[in-house]
């Protein structure tokens, strides 16, 4: 069966159509949920909530985009609840102050790194965003989404979006650097 098949199956209640498409879709739910928490527990979570989410509203799936892409906007709903959750456990203090974003760093991330190594930098310089930095630079520089659709998913105003992912790069970039200057020391 094809996707549309089975989400149709899935909407007349058919769970075995509906499991088809969770196998299908795991690997990426996983990979996102990650992305978006820093953790994998806390992404295991995430992706059963987005499931559980999704079986129950899959009555209201209209189809007008791809499966997938309406999980991805239920599995960042979840992660956000998931990250106000934490958020209430801990609060974290915000800088204000604004530098301008070296290009180099930003290209870095917005396109990719070439090795194996910068891109474990990479990924262990997202895990130690605060979650609501790591979840704008996830969704803009991985998943390709514009500020207005980040602002949209995560509840906030595009400029918000917007400084986000300025501070977002600039923590990025000067961990990156960090490392990168100390590497060369060595």
């Amino acid at each position: 069966m094809d996707e549309a098949e089975l989400v149709e199956a899935a909407r007349s209640g058919d769970r075995p159509a509906f499991d088809e498409l969770v196998r299908r879709t795991f690997v990426d739910t996983f990979t996102l949920a990650r992305r978006l928490t820093g953790n994998e527990e806390d992404a295991r979570d995430v992706v059963q909530d987005a499931y559980l989410r999704s079986w129950k509203g899959i009555g209201k799936f209209r189809g007008e985009a791809a499966f997938s892409t309406w999980l991805y906007r239920i599995t960042a709903n979840a992660a956000a609840s998931n990250v106000q959750r934490r958020r209430r456990q801990r609060a974290e203090p915000f800088s204000d102050d604004f530098e301008p974003v070296d290009s180099a760093a930003e290209q870095m991330v917005s396109q990719g790194a070439e090795s194996a190594e910068a891109l474990e930098r990479i990924s262990l310089a997202l895990d130690d965003l605060p979650a609501k930095l790591r979840n704008v630079v996830v969704l803009k520089d991985v998943y390709g989404m514009s500020h207005e659709a980040i602002a949209e998913e995560l509840g906030i105003t595009v400029p918000a979006a917007k400084v986000r992912l300025h501070r977002a790069r600039r923590k990025l970039r000067d961990v990156l650097y960090e490392e990168g200057e100390k590497a060369n020391a060595v």
